[in-house]
């Protein structure tokens, strides 16, 4: 007998009694919009501890640059890179975590987003002592007992979110803010964050959400994947730089 597929929750494989806490012990899926205390607290520490980290990095504020690139600290620069990081990490992040609980609450199931510390400890050394930063800072949990188009649009919800938002950042720079460098460079930065996150989860590996979406509906993961790929390689060329 062939052994059963394992079908994944959410981005991290985590035995609930190390990621999944419950208020008051009970399982509760509420309205969509409905925010448990400890959610609410991980969503927050998450999107801190993201925002110092990319802002850091953003900026050259960290360990990696002062010591083997010889730039020092420039603390000027801090500001303008915490500014990005939070765009980056409120558009791109929360809405895709958001849409996941909203569409999961939807059909009724519990869910909520929890933090992974170990992976948030992991992208801030990173991001300290490297130029470069892969960040696993949490994901939204949801049970319920989920049937396979269930999970498909749950999956897409995330994605689906990044792409909408990378589109209309797109627009917006190209035909209304391109006289602005300022907001042309925010509208550029917010497209091509939405637009990579987009295409990152898309991907039809592992517990990805590109692997439910392909499962669910080959044509709906044909159609995101080649939108967020199209969105990039229109906006990269653009991307802004601090300096």
């Amino acid at each position: 007998m062939d052994k059963e597929k394992k079908i994944y929750k959410s981005f991290h494989d985590i035995p609930p009694r190390d990621y999944m806490y419950f208020t008051n012990g009970r399982i509760d899926a509420g309205k969509p919009g409905k925010f448990s205390r400890i959610e609410i607290t991980h969503i927050l520490i998450s999107m801190g501890v993201l925002t110092l980290i990319f802002g850091l990095v953003f900026s050259k504020n960290n360990i990696y640059n002062a010591l083997f690139m010889g730039n020092g600290f420039n603390f000027e620069l801090l500001p303008f890179g915490l500014g990005f990081a939070f765009l980056g990490i409120f558009t791109a992040f929360f809405f895709h975590e958001i849409s996941h609980k909203f569409i999961a609450q939807k059909f009724g199931l519990w869910a909520e987003y929890r933090m992974f510390s170990k992976g948030l400890i992991l992208a801030f050394l990173l991001g300290i002592f490297t130029p470069f930063v892969f960040a696993a800072p949490g994901a939204v949990m949801f049970m319920g007992g989920a049937r396979e188009h269930e999970t498909g649009r749950i999956a897409m919800a995330g994605s689906l979110t990044n792409i909408i938002i990378a589109g209309v950042s797109y627009v917006l720079y190209i035909f209304v803010f391109f006289e602005s460098s300022i907001l042309a460079q925010v509208f550029a930065f917010i497209c091509i964050i939405n637009a990579f996150i987009a295409f990152f989860n898309l991907l039809p590996f592992g517990p990805l959400d590109g692997v439910k979406i392909l499962r669910w509906n080959a044509t709906v993961w044909i159609i995101m994947l080649i939108a967020s790929i199209t969105i990039l390689m229109l906006i990269t060329p653009n991307l802004p730089i601090i300096s």
